[in-house]
């Protein structure tokens, strides 16, 4: 688990907060390495980041010697070039809202970032988008009142300006942001590594149940691993951790994609990883990729919102029934069986509001597809996910909001066909060396990739009905091997 480090100009910065072994002095930190042997994070006070300056050099050596450091040494350089930031759309609604609600007039106004929070109520979301572009721990943001693009100037904001109220707010904002500093460990035995899990209470159809996901917890508290369960509001904390498994349905223009972004700039082990996930959401790309590596899926062809599509120009390259499907669907949202103009007519109404280019495929009836679960490049779990009961796909959301899932048996992977293995492992190659599940069908003894994806289903007593808790200590492994290799 992390050691954190707080670096100050000076021990007086500190009088106002609770004493800590925590502190150093910046002075210290770059003469003397043998101090901070044992941290890995470090929280930068210094009140003067300026270029070449110690607490510039400070930021610098920290990531020069593989310390996590808020902030680095990029977010220091856009603070000193004054680089802007733009708010969407929908925050800067929230802002000029917030404006007008609170009666501001002033030309130009300043909100105080802690760590990713502030005191005004409303602007939550505003303070963690600023701080998720400039993670730095005190931030001074200067707005104006204009309805669109307020953000006039983003500043570092040091310890020795704050008043009373903000010494309070920013303690607070501290212990939020990492608890490590104040609270003792949760066992007696520090852990190795600490990984943190994403996950969405809310979400309907989840990758992993609540019972796996305490799986991966017990196991990892046998494996000396802290493992952590976070949510969407915990983007802040999540440099307190040495790596992210994501376990809520990703996607690009999404809080899972940013989240991956954000590991991976820090050097976190992450899975998925940016590029699995974008490689594996869009099934656009992956047919593409499939069909230039001469990997078996089925015969499949673009369609545009631009073009003057019929059932019979489409059923003349690929044949009737067809499938239509918007490239980034998940858990059988987004599909359409097609077997005549109504119904691509229908389904063009509802699938075009969603993607300017749907994915036409060809129809193949099984009983049954292939799930093969791969990690690093190994079969990891094999399933056969069987069709709902009266309809063709694994899954059937019916008008009236209820949805129905066909069984599932799990296989011993020395039971499934070497075709299935063999192209599942090949399939996922192109992609990344993370965890995947590849859906396939066997037609005529010939494995055919359905698709592959990049968040597979890990439910208790499901995919785990094999391997038990051997199957998360080998997802839990994977993350020690990486971390360790890092290390040394």
């Amino acid at each position: 688990m992390n050691s954190v480090l707080i670096l100050l100009d000076s021990f007086n910065d500190w009088q106002p907060y609770y004493e800590t072994s925590s502190i150093l002095t910046v002075s210290d930190y770059l003469k003397h390495k043998s101090l901070v042997r044992e941290s890995r994070f470090v929280i930068n006070l210094s009140n003067d980041y300026s270029y070449s300056s110690e607490g510039y050099y400070a930021s610098l050596l920290a990531q020069a010697r593989g310390h996590k450091v808020i902030p680095g040494v990029e977010i220091l350089n856009k603070l000193e070039a004054g680089q802007g930031i733009r708010m969407d759309i929908n925050l800067q609604k929230l802002c000029y809202q917030w404006i007008q609600k609170n009666n501001i007039t002033d030309d130009i106004w300043y909100l105080n970032i802690y760590f990713g929070s502030c005191k005004e109520k409303g602007l939550e979301k505003i303070a963690r988008f600023i701080f998720d572009n400039y993670p730095c721990p005190l931030l001074k943001v200067g707005f104006n009142t204009k309805p669109r693009n307020q953000i006039e100037t983003v500043q570092s904001l040091s310890l020795n300006e704050l008043d009373n109220e903000g010494q309070d707010y920013f303690a607070g904002a501290l212990d939020n942001f990492n608890k490590k500093v104040w609270r003792a460990p949760r066992s007696p035995k520090s852990s190795r590594y600490s990984l943190a899990i994403l996950y969405n209470p809310e979400e309907k159809f989840p990758p992993s149940d609540k019972k796996a996901l305490n799986k991966f917890l017990k196991v990892g508290e046998k494996m000396n691993l802290h493992v952590e369960l976070i949510t969407e509001e915990d983007i802040t904390r999540l440099m307190e951790f040495d790596a992210l498994f994501i376990r809520t349905t990703t996607a690009l223009n999404h809080f899972t994609f940013h989240f991956s972004q954000k590991a991976q700039q820090n050097d976190m082990i992450v899975i998925d990883d940016p590029f699995s996930i974008i490689r594996c959401t869009n099934k656009v790309y992956l047919n593409e990729l499939l069909e230039k590596e001469k990997i078996a899926a089925p015969v499949s062809m673009l369609v545009f919102r631009s073009n003057e599509n019929t059932f019979e120009n489409i059923s003349n390259q690929i044949d009737s029934p067809f499938i239509l499907k918007i490239p980034d669907g998940s858990f059988s949202i987004g599909m359409k069986k097609i077997t005549n103009e109504t119904d691509l007519k229908e389904a063009f109404d509802v699938l075009f509001e969603k993607s300017a280019i749907l994915l036409a495929q060809e129809f193949i009836p099984t009983e049954f597809d292939w799930r093969i679960g791969v990690l690093n490049g190994e079969p990891l779990f094999a399933c056969k996910y069987f069709m709902a009961k009266g309809h063709w796909q694994i899954y059937y959301h019916a008008n009236n909001g209820k949805s129905l899932s066909g069984l599932v048996e799990t296989i011993p992977i020395y039971k499934v066909p070497h075709a299935i293995l063999k192209t599942a492992v090949k399939a996922t190659s192109l992609i990344g060396k993370g965890l995947y599940g590849v859906d396939l069908k066997m037609v005529n003894n010939r494995a055919v990739v359905i698709e592959i994806n990049d968040n597979p289903s890990i439910d208790h007593e499901v995919e785990d009905a094999i391997l038990g808790d051997e199957l998360y200590y080998r997802i839990l492994n994977y993350f020690v091997r990486e971390l360790e290799m890092k290390h040394h």
